[in-house]
């Protein structure tokens, strides 16, 4: 037992997950032994649109180890996948395990190999030859729409003494986690039913998806998450190659495994950002906000992933982000291409709205002549604003927006940063100060726990929440640690089984904390008011947790950016930040969330893009052709906090696993435009290459040459 009495929530221990992963001990999907499996390898389309007239199989049917090469109309009828409607979905298109009579895209599968090897699965799918007659590539065709409207827009933009606009396209993201999709499925012949090992995010959600488009009922399919080397909402959705690995163990009576390479995965797995923003922003004289119009375009490729919507509806309802906007007009737009998927990745649509507002308010300090930071102050919402419901239908939590910005003042101590940013410009350098202030959302809904306290003095807790490397278990020790009275080393926490662990989310929308750390806590509080009742022990509690709404961490982010006047080479010199993610669990993982977020913000900012040609074929399909930030890139972030707890959930914890890539990217960008600003450069796309700044400032430099 706790000899101090301190609480442990708040206190920065050692996570518990590390040391078996430091070992080289850790158990990932591609490590589980099965009983001579079968391995899978797919035939992919070369083409992005085209009619599947025929598919040559007889002589790979033939080669050593084939057990069966599988086309569409093998598999019978199959279900659809369920789409979360987050934005009213008029146009789902087809769930395509494989490609029936058309294929959409470059890497859609299109039949399926099993052999006995895995060298044999590949060497057979090389030998099948499908034919595809090409046709041309589709227009991009809306699936979803959603438009909110509050107040007076056509007249607040009629009085404003001064409108800005602004329109980014964001790149496409390859999310890229270390450990590719993976799925390892065991047949159990005494159940006719399946246990699956996967690298998955949302472990029951799996199992509900696999038993309503296979329908096979749930008691037959266990799903269990291992350990998973990264997702970033990559291993949020469930894809067609892993129904089909399920789907063939039960058909065969067989073992099945399967693992994406990492072309594979650049080709077949979900993509992030993509999202093209506009906005129009009115202000009056005293640079008062008036009125806002926006719309965010987010593509889709050429199906939906269960959570596909997602982007596009943040990209438009998270704005006006913590600013007071009277009068807005905001639309979200989901869009189908013949591309590869695009779904959620870490911040999911948060980043393209708080930079499309960043970037407003830039523009406007710029036209206006007025401090970025004093405009920003002038028109965030108050902590007496609080709680506040936006035009878009957003509640707002609590905090205090304009002190994050006075303690990042304070903490760089601006106006000497200042003056050396114009001291260095005086003397023909190109630096630039950026900052960006950012709202968070985190996850709405419900989330479960079990919890047990023992007659040996332990507790086990149960989550139907599921970890990725977040240090989840560590935390709801913590929790319960507090809770029960105990020390975190008599607690055991598991998570990520279907058969084990009640029902549940999973890790999406920075949700698990705030809501799944809730239920962990009024679990432990009902078996303690049990056990102060009188009951013996083992006592257990089960409960399902709904918070009250989103919780919104926000903070602001600085950057200061050189450019190489001849080359374009950016230098990114410094990053600090302030960030209020509600109660702090503990220290050390929010710093470490933090920064792992900024470090893909700035692939994000300055290196990243996937990039397809007309025909739709993908040009970076590998890291010889995307560029991943190294540690090199990186430069320290100093981090600095407030807490101000949500009074939306039981703990008063907010979202932070996706605060670096929301905040960041936007002080990025208005750092490298402040940079070029002296030259008369007042937009620029991300990524932030030195071909794209050097080919900003040969134009600049070229509109005032005589």
């Amino acid at each position: 037992m706790r000899g101090d009495g301190a609480p442990y929530v708040g206190q920065g221990l050692r996570r518990r997950e590390d040391p078996v992963l430091i070992r080289g001990a850790g158990t990932f999907t591609g490590d589980l032994p099965l009983d001579a499996p079968l391995h899978l390898a797919f035939v992919r389309s070369p083409v992005a649109r085209g009619r599947l007239v025929s598919v040559d199989r007889d002589d790979a049917a033939e080669m050593p180890g084939v057990l069966a090469i599988h086309l569409r109309d093998d598999l019978g009828e199959i279900g659809q996948l369920a789409v979360n409607p987050v934005i009213p979905l008029h146009d789902l298109p087809d769930f395509p395990v494989l490609a029936g009579g058309e294929v959409f895209s470059v890497g859609q599968p299109v039949a399926a190999v099993l052999a006995e090897t895995l060298a044999e699965a590949q060497d057979a799918a090389e030998a099948v030859f499908p034919e595809i007659e090409d046709l041309a590539i589709d227009a991009p065709r809306e699936v979803a729409r959603q438009s909110w409207q509050s107040g007076d827009v056509a007249a607040a933009f009629a009085k404003a003494d001064r409108v800005v606009s602004v329109r980014l396209q964001h790149p496409r993201l390859a999310p890229a986690p270390m450990e590719p999709r993976a799925i390892a499925v065991a047949y159990d012949a005494a159940t006719d039913g399946v246990t699956v090992w996967q690298s998955s995010q949302t472990p029951h959600r799996t199992r509900n998806a696999l038993s309503d488009i296979l329908g096979v009922e749930r008691a037959r399919i266990r799903v269990i998450a291992p350990h998973v080397g990264g997702a970033f909402g990559m291993k949020a959705s469930l894809y067609p190659e892993e129904v089909f690995a399920v789907w063939a163990a039960l058909h065969h009576r067989r073992d099945v495994k399967w693992s994406s390479t990492r072309s594979e995965d650049f080709l077949a797995a979900t993509h992030g950002r993509g999202v093209t923003s506009s906005g129009e922003l009115a202000l009056d004289a005293a640079g008062t906000f008036l009125a806002l119009r926006a719309e965010a375009v987010g593509p889709v490729g050429h199906w939906l992933p269960e959570s596909g919507l997602v982007t596009s509806w943040n990209a438009a309802r998270v704005l006006p982000s913590g600013y007071r906007v009277e009068a807005l007009d905001v639309t979200a737009r989901a869009e189908l291409h013949n591309t590869g998927l695009t779904g959620i990745y870490r911040g999911a649509g948060r980043p393209e709205a708080n930079c499309l507002m960043e970037r407003l308010i830039d523009k406007a300090a710029a036209e206006l002549s007025v401090d970025p930071l004093d405009l920003r102050r002038r028109n965030l919402l108050r902590p007496s604003d609080l709680p506040h419901e936006t035009g878009t239908g957003n509640l707002l939590d609590s905090g205090d927006y304009a002190a994050a910005l006075d303690q990042l003042e304070r903490a760089v101590d601006r106006p000497a940063l200042i003056a050396d940013r114009d001291r260095r410009r005086g003397e023909g350098e190109l630096v630039g100060v950026g900052i960006g202030f950012y709202v968070e959302p985190s996850g709405s809904g419900w989330e479960s726990a079990r919890v047990t306290l023992g007659t040996d003095g332990t507790a086990t807790v149960e989550s139907g929440s599921s970890s990725q490397g977040h240090g989840r278990e560590t935390a709801f020790a913590q929790i319960a640690a507090d809770a029960l009275g105990l020390h975190p080393d008599e607690i055991a926490v598991t998570c990520g089984d279907t058969a084990t662990c009640p029902e549940g989310i999973g890790a999406l929308a920075s949700r698990s904390t705030p809501i799944g750390g809730s239920a962990v806590l009024r679990a432990c509080e009902e078996v303690m008011a049990r056990q102060r009742a009188g009951e013996a022990l083992p006592i257990t509690a089960e409960l399902r947790y709904e918070n009250e709404g989103m919780a919104w961490g926000y903070g602001a982010f600085l950057a200061v950016m050189s450019v190489d006047r001849d080359t374009g080479s950016p230098t990114l010199e410094r990053a600090v930040c302030v960030d209020d993610t509600g109660r702090v669990i503990n220290p050390v993982s929010v710093a470490g969330q933090i920064t792992g977020g900024f470090a893909q913000a700035v692939g994000e900012a300055m290196m990243e893009r996937v990039v397809y040609d007309e025909d739709g074929q993908l040009l970076t399909g590998s890291f010889m052709d995307y560029a991943m930030p190294r540690a090199t890139d990186i430069p320290p972030l100093d981090l600095f906090k407030t807490e101000t707890p949500s009074p939306l959930n039981a703990l008063g914890a907010k979202g932070v696993g996706e605060a670096g890539t929301i905040g960041a990217p936007a002080a990025i960008l208005n750092a490298a435009i402040d940079a070029l600003r002296p030259l008369g450069v007042s937009d620029l796309d991300m990524p932030l290459t030195p071909e794209t700044l050097w080919r900003a400032i040969r134009a600049a430099q070229d509109e005032t040459t005589p």
